[in-house]
């Protein structure tokens, strides 16, 4: 399974032995999260529901589909949060599709940046990859400012694009690219 260190961080794929950390996390950022995400199912944070995650992240990774990472605090091993290459398309594409979280106390510290830049590293150069996309609620500054951090162009609107609270919400749509001559773009 894949292993990317950071500077403060070590990202890797979940594990059986992750759920109390990972439900422990989530409960205590569900009003921070909530705003930003789908509308959790019935079984969201069920020890069933958490052994679906990792059963899925460990076929995704051997059938080179996704990369989905927890990002690990180096310092005292805590849970802060995780990230996913999703989506990965080869042949012509050589693309992917990045998501990410974080908890409530973990938030506004740089991690996020530091696991992002970490990965899209990882997407040019080890996996191949050339284009990398995200995309945010248009008032989710903080996730917007993380992917501009991280090297990530505004691209435009897509309308309807996920279904979040419950409702179908438009995103900004963010890329990066592994030969970006692109320059800034203004985003607002």
């Amino acid at each position: 399974m894949p292993r990317i260190e950071t500077e403060r961080l070590t990202l890797r794929a979940p594990g059986h032995g992750d759920y109390r950390a990972w439900v422990a996390l989530r409960t205590a950022s569900r009003e921070f999260l909530t705003p930003w995400e789908p509308v959790w199912s019935d079984d969201h944070l069920s020890r069933k529901g958490f052994t679906n995650r990792v059963y899925w992240a460990r076929r995704s990774v051997a059938n080179g589909s996704a990369l989905p990472l927890f990002l690990i605090r180096r310092s005292d091993q805590a849970l802060i949060g995780a990230l996913t290459l999703d989506n990965i398309r080869r042949g012509p594409s050589q693309a992917g599709t990045t998501g990410y979280w974080v908890g409530a106390s973990f938030a506004r510290q740089g991690f996020m940046r530091e696991a992002l830049e970490a990965v899209v590293h990882h997407a040019f150069n080890t996996l191949d990859l050339s284009r990398l996309e995200a995309g945010c609620l248009p008032g989710n500054f903080a996730s917007r400012a993380v992917l501009e951090a991280a090297g990530y162009k505004y691209e435009g609107v897509a309308q309807s694009y996920l279904q979040i609270g419950g409702r179908w919400r438009s995103h900004v749509l963010y890329a990066a690219l592994r030969s970006d001559r692109r320059g800034h773009t203004q985003t607002r």
